[in-house]
């Protein structure tokens, strides 16, 4: 069974090959998902061992930005990018490993307490389940379909949905009342689909939200 650390990198080779515009950000987080899939399995009490690996990696292939980042830092940042690189492994095993309920309807992950990078959307009768994603260990976690994660609003009228016409299966859920938005990707529209990358893959979908007076509920692991 293919394990989700191969499912990610396998689809950020595929996506970046049809989604032009995100291809170097696919590229880039494949490697980061290589590396972070050994520090997964080799679980380490201590990641920092692991900073040269990723500095090497981010110098290599990573955006002009952060090849600077990288050339200038000499230790870990806590709270910033490179932390959690290395960190989210580790935090990813033991929410697996742990007894957590997958039904906490709570717009905090119910494992860490952190925010959701994604929702998820899954066929269910004649509607939809939701779920959210978290950014940091990876657990999911059932969610309410009308409601946001950000303030708890919950009317239908201030809920609204965007999507884009190239990209029907993942759409900016967004709150006219704390003007927050979190993107959800719709399984039962294209079952390839692994969320947390396809996110990735559609900061065309960001750019628009942003221009249209919204924020992101949460940052994808690439700063996103």
């Amino acid at each position: 069974m293919i394990s989700p650390w191969d499912q990610r990198i396998q689809r950020a080779e595929e996506l970046a090959q049809t989604r032009s515009p995100a291809a170097e950000m696919l590229r880039f987080y494949g490697e980061i998902a290589r590396l972070q899939k050994t520090i997964y399995e080799q679980q380490p009490s201590d990641v920092l061992p692991h900073l040269p690996a990723l500095l090497k990696l981010v110098k290599r292939v990573g955006p002009a930005p952060l090849v600077r980042m990288a050339e200038e830092c000499s230790r870990i940042e806590e709270g910033g990018l490179f932390e959690r690189w290395l960190l989210q492994p580790s935090y990813e095993y033991r929410a697996a490993q742990s007894h957590v309920s997958r039904n906490a309807v709570q717009p905090d992950c119910p494992f860490c307490g952190e925010r959701p990078q994604v929702g998820v959307l899954r066929g269910e009768g004649d509607g939809a389940k939701r779920s959210l994603i978290c950014s940091l260990c990876s657990t999911e976690w059932d969610f309410r379909r009308l409601l946001c994660p950000s303030c708890g609003e919950e009317d239908p009228e201030k809920l609204p949905v965007y999507t884009a016409e190239e990209l029907p299966y993942v759409r900016i859920e967004a709150c006219d009342t704390c003007r927050m938005y979190i993107k959800a990707v719709d399984l039962s529209r294209n079952g390839l689909a692994v969320p947390v990358v396809d996110e990735l893959a559609t900061v065309s979908l960001n750019l628009w939200a942003e221009d249209h007076g919204y924020s992101k509920l949460q940052l994808n692991l690439l700063g996103v």
